[in-house]
């Protein structure tokens, strides 16, 4: 069975966001912690905390599930809205800012006993 979580309008450019997703992508839940727990990325922490709320919907859904067969079998980034801001500059120009956002799904799903390859 395939759990999600979704953090939505995360305060971060997608293509960063995206660096730190791509290492969590297929590796079971307690290895994808730990890399998100070492990584020194600032998108680290609140992907870690979506991490951790994903493994809580699986538990709450379905109260069999075995943790430790957890792993993640789906993450992107999408991106959000973008705020558009403005910065004064010499000679009365203006120069826009964007500050971007991000969407970001985790889906898990649990692991077949016969099946012991990572992806």
């Amino acid at each position: 069975m395939e759990f999600t979580a979704r953090l939505r309008h995360l305060q971060a450019s997608p293509q960063k966001v995206r660096l730190v997703v791509d290492l969590i992508r297929g590796k079971d839940v307690e290895e994808a912690a730990t890399i998100l727990q070492t990584t020194n990325k600032s998108a680290a922490r609140p992907l870690a905390k979506l991490l951790r709320s994903a493994v809580a919907n699986a538990e709450n859904r379905d109260e069999n599930v075995d943790v430790g067969k957890l792993f993640v079998k789906e993450a992107f980034v999408d991106g959000g809205p973008t705020l558009k801001r403005i910065r004064a500059n010499t000679m009365g120009r203006a120069f826009r800012i964007l500050k971007r956002q991000s969407h970001v799904t985790i889906k898990l799903d649990t692991r077949k006993s016969g099946a012991q390859g990572r992806n």
